[in-house]
């Protein structure tokens, strides 16, 4: 394998110094907005070297944080950029939702021996917090680590990623140079690697089932909103007394599907149904009793209860074709010809990744996920649940362009069968890649419990309140307390 490993007193092709032209002291901000907000020390000479640069991490949410963390522990200087204004953005959308993994599962190790150095106490690692506690008892104390918060930079936006004094054509010397980051407000920054955490949730997939937009779905987006609305919170009149269809078969339908039928409890005129593309909703029930985290599996068990006693009416083999308006509400139509009139749309339809800022790196994708060609078969939906996706690190995640990793994931393409123990290995294998400790960095170790579908699955009687469901197979749920088909009462 290439490593972005170097002889320091190699200079670079063409007599620049590692692909780098003008240094100023590490951490400086630049009078001149196009210069680099983050650079190297110059010594005499070609003092000035791509390794002399920090890491640049894409993303300051967990698993961001996480390699960040690794970083820190290792001595190498590195900057997270975030696009939001605080730690974990888009977590804070979900906030809401519990997670089915249980704490155990949902922190790192090296930023756990970072935060007890400061007396932090960790949760009970058998609850099951939500996103909000994810963010409140974890995140936000780990990006407030000096070692960390100092390098830590809010409302950055990286909208391109190239070599410095390169295009993808050019390849003599290529591998010295440092990486050029065009960010926001037209500030660059230059870094000798790139860790791209940005996750995928700003890009949710379309609505139409061929991966194309549904016709009509641009004219009707008002009234669909993507995974995870707050239903029984500040979305709650959008779909009380309303009729809404929720479109797909993972996690995140589950749980929308879960909270509007606690809304139905309430609000007797709220109707919902529930479009797949599949012949039945097997994939979605899951593994049940089998699955090892009890509200995963618990998640499609009470989903599938609901759906048999008529509270949630399924349509099958539904692949979303067109909406059109109707006196009675949206008409959303199937490529075959079968339709529903709706009043509000949830499309919880996954999410994809955003490659469009590296094009000018020489990246290989696989033509199917949108992740590496080695990683891809080891992730496959149609051959592994979260469960079973076997151990994976730098190997794997390596790109033709030396240097650049997307973890977290963003690595797993367009596959929801990610968890956040899995993006936490990538982050410390790749980390120790990076400092050149290869006997670590190949040594993946993972456990992750078994399921018996990654695509579904919620809390059992006795088990912590709280539905769970996941985030491109990742993580979530929200507290309900449903109603079983006899009237009586059922805990989550």
């Amino acid at each position: 394998m290439t490593t972005s490993q170097h002889d320091p007193e190699t200079p670079a092709a063409d007599g620049a110094c590692c692909g780098v032209s003008a240094c100023c002291t590490t951490g400086e901000q630049a009078a001149d907005p196009r210069q680099t907000i983050h650079q190297a020390k110059t010594d005499s000479g070609c003092g000035c070297i791509a390794d002399r640069l920090p890491v640049a991490v894409i993303g300051a949410g967990p698993v961001g944080l996480a390699a960040a963390a690794q970083l820190a522990e290792r001595g190498l200087d590195f900057v997270v950029l975030e696009a939001g204004d605080q730690a974990a953005a888009s977590i804070a959308e979900w906030k809401h939702v519990r997670l089915f993994s249980p704490w155990r599962y949902n922190t790192d190790a090296a930023a756990r021996r970072m935060l007890e150095g400061t007396g932090w106490t960790a949760p009970d690692l058998d609850a099951l917090p939500t996103g909000g506690d994810l963010i409140e008892h974890y995140l936000r104390p780990l990006a407030a680590l000096p070692q960390i918060a100092d390098r830590l930079r809010f409302g950055v936006r990286v909208e391109a990623i190239t070599r410095d004094g390169y295009d993808r054509l050019r390849s003599n010397g290529r591998d010295d140079a440092a990486f050029l980051l065009r960010l926001n407000g037209g500030q660059e920054l230059r870094a000798r690697a790139v860790i791209d955490a940005s996750g995928t949730w700003t890009r949710p997939n379309v609505l139409g089932a061929t991966g194309l937009p549904a016709y009509g779905e641009a004219e009707f987006a008002d009234h669909i909103t993507h995974a995870l609305p707050d239903v029984l919170g500040p979305d709650r009149k959008r779909f009380a007394g309303k009729h809404s269809l929720v479109v797909g078969a993972g996690h995140s339908a589950a749980t929308t599907l879960l909270a509007l039928a606690e809304l139905a409890n309430d609000d007797p005129g709220t109707q919902i149904t529930w479009a797949i593309r599949g012949g039945d909703a097997a994939r979605t029930y899951g593994g049940g009793d089998a699955d090892q985290l009890p509200a995963r599996g618990a998640l499609g068990t009470r989903v599938r209860d609901l759906v048999e006693s008529g509270q949630i009416r399924l349509l099958t083999g539904f692949f979303t074709h067109a909406l059109t308006s109707t006196t009675a509400g949206i008409e959303v139509t199937s490529s075959g010809g079968h339709a529903v009139i709706v009043d509000e749309i949830v499309a919880a339809t996954g999410f994809r990744p955003d490659h469009s800022i590296t094009a000018e790196l020489r990246l290989s994708w696989d033509p199917i996920m949108g992740t590496t060609p080695a990683l891809a078969p080891l992730i496959d939906p149609n051959e592994h649940s979260c469960g079973t996706v076997p151990p994976h690190g730098v190997d794997e995640l390596t790109h033709p362009e030396t240097g650049y990793y997307a973890i977290g994931v963003k690595s797993y393409g367009r596959a929801p069968t990610f968890l956040l123990a899995t993006g936490y290995e990538q982050a410390r294998s790749v980390v120790a890649a990076l400092a050149g400790d290869w006997e670590a960095a190949r040594k993946v170790e993972l456990e992750l419990p078994e399921t018996g579908v990654c695509s579904s699955n919620l809390a059992p009687a006795g088990a912590p309140a709280g539905l769970a469901t996941g985030i491109s197979g990742g993580l979530l749920a929200q507290p309900l307390a449903l109603t079983d088909a006899s009237g009586g009462g059922c805990c989550a």
